[in-house]
Order: C-alpha cells, then structure tokens, then sequence
C-alpha cells in the first residue's frame, strides 16, 4: 500500500472509523484484485497496530434515563420496543433497539449492541435493556430470539394477522 493510502486508512482507524478505512483500502487496492474481506484484513491488521492510539467510539448507552430520551425525541408516540438482529462482515451479528412508532407510523433507532469482550452478549444485553425501556414506558416489547441471531422472525404488529382466507383491510 501506497504510503499517503495508508496514512489515509491510519486516520479512519485512529477515528475507529472501520467501513470507511475498509473502502479506502478496497479502491486503493482494486487494480490488483484485492476483494473486500483481504481489504477488511489490512485494516484489521492497522487497528492492531495503532493499538491505544485508537479513539474507540464509546457503545450506545442502555440504560433506561438515555433511551427514553432518545424515544422521546421520535417525532410519533412510541408504540413498542422492539429488538431485532442484523449484522456485517466487521461485526458479526448484532442486537438493535428499535422504538415502533405510530403517527407517524415507523421506527426509531434507539441503540445498537454490539459483542464485547468484556461485556454481555449482544442478544441478552438488548433484551434486558428492551423491556426495561418498554415497562418505562408502558407499551409492549417484542424480541422473539434474543438467544439466536436470525434475520427470520417476525417482526412486531399492532393488529394481530388476518385469519385464513381473510385479507386484512388497511386504513
């Protein structure tokens, strides 16, 4: 790697800065057919080696007092918490907090909880602090696997599926 490209991907790691140090890497090594995941290696590789000088991005707070908050300022009333599972070739899987809204009907990020070494795992962590959040509230929370990340269930509804060979009606 070019010294300017490294000294480019050296200030996105020290920012912890992962995706946008990965993509710098990935274009600048594209001519010679380096794929995403050895890219993702060189800035592994540059996060071990800056080691301390890396500025860590702190994990969204769980706690109920920041939630709220953070629910609070979501445009619509919230209707639910829900828990869902995503994840990324950097993080593996993660746990999100979401606030189901409603007028306006959508969702609000509320956290994303991440696996930590010294923490909790990201599934129990999210549910914990989920219906903590919820019973603050007083509106339901919904997470259906928080022991098995899985993009495959189902997420949460206000109005219960239509029967058998009954459409729903929407409003």
């Amino acid at each position: 790697m070019e010294e300017g490209t490294r000294r480019e991907v050296d200030a996105e790691v020290v920012r912890d800065r992962r995706i946008s140090a990965v993509r710098v890497v990935w274009e600048a090594l594209r001519p010679l057919e380096v794929r995403l995941h050895e890219a993702e290696l060189v800035v592994q590789a540059r996060y071990e080696a800056l080691g301390d000088r890396v500025r860590r991005t702190p994990p969204d707070p769980l706690d109920v007092a920041s939630l709220a908050a953070r629910a609070a300022a979501f445009p619509g009333r919230v209707a639910a918490v829900e828990g869902l599972w995503d994840g990324d070739t950097v993080h593996g899987w993660f746990a999100l907090l979401v606030a189901v809204l409603e007028d306006p009907d959508g969702e609000g990020h509320l956290a994303t909880v991440y696996h930590r070494r010294a923490g909790s795992p990201p599934g129990p962590a999210a549910a914990g602090a989920g219906r903590a959040l919820a019973a603050h509230l007083g509106v339901p929370f919904h997470f259906p696997s928080p022991d098995d990340p899985t993009y495959d269930t189902p997420r949460w509804c206000r109005t219960p599926p239509a029967e058998p060979g009954r459409r729903r009606r929407r409003k």
